[in-house]
């Protein structure tokens, strides 16, 4: 796929945590050689507005095509439309609930479900705390079946000073596990033999 266009599915669901799909979005408008397909659920229209201050047009704005929740016509609906993978970027409960046991209720589940059974990079940044058991139990079968877990845990050991620092490291690390270059964040050298 290194030859032709990259497409990324960024999908944003209503978990807190809409931040990071903004910045993944506003990151790869920019990234040559990549085409960002995004779907946003009922639910993150609201967390959006009340986390960011962004309305769904202006979000939009940020991707290079669009597609609606409800639209299980679109593209990104078939493993025949090719895809480098899918971020869903916060990912509540619900929706892992749906992409554990293969639901495909709206797009950002049918598009996950697509990825996994096309063996593609699907990422699932999820947000809850503390985690239940139904939780834990969904995130074993999401990663039995080829996903990545990821959440958006912040670091420290590269002396972050803003939210936005701490933000642009996470998305540095979901990035990197699509072999994009970016220069979003610092990468680990090793510790200085003065702090060994």
């Amino acid at each position: 796929m290194s030859d032709r266009l990259r497409r990324i599915v960024i999908a944003i669901t209503g978990a807190t945590g809409a931040v990071y799909g903004v910045r993944l979005l506003q990151h790869l408008q920019h990234t040559p050689g990549v085409e960002t397909h995004l779907v946003i659920s009922d639910a993150a229209v609201l967390t959006l507005h009340q986390e960011t201050g962004l309305q769904r047009r202006e979000v939009e704005s940020l991707s290079h095509v669009v597609h609606k929740v409800r639209d299980i016509g679109a593209s990104i609906a078939s493993g025949s439309f090719q895809t480098d993978g899918m971020i869903v970027a916060p990912c509540s409960m619900k929706t892992l609930a749906s992409v554990a046991h293969g639901l495909s209720d709206n797009l950002i589940a049918r598009a996950a479900d697509v990825v996994l059974k096309e063996r593609r990079r699907l990422v699932l940044m999820v947000r809850e705390t503390p985690f239940n058991l139904a939780h834990l139990r969904n995130m074993t079968a999401v990663t039995e079946m080829g996903g990545i877990v990821f959440p958006p845990l912040p670091s420290f050991y590269h002396n972050p000073q803003t939210i936005a620092e701490m933000v642009d490291h996470t998305v540095a690390r979901v990035i990197d596990l699509f072999g994009i270059e970016h220069a979003l964040a610092p990468r680990w050298a090793g510790m200085g033999p003065a702090n060994r």
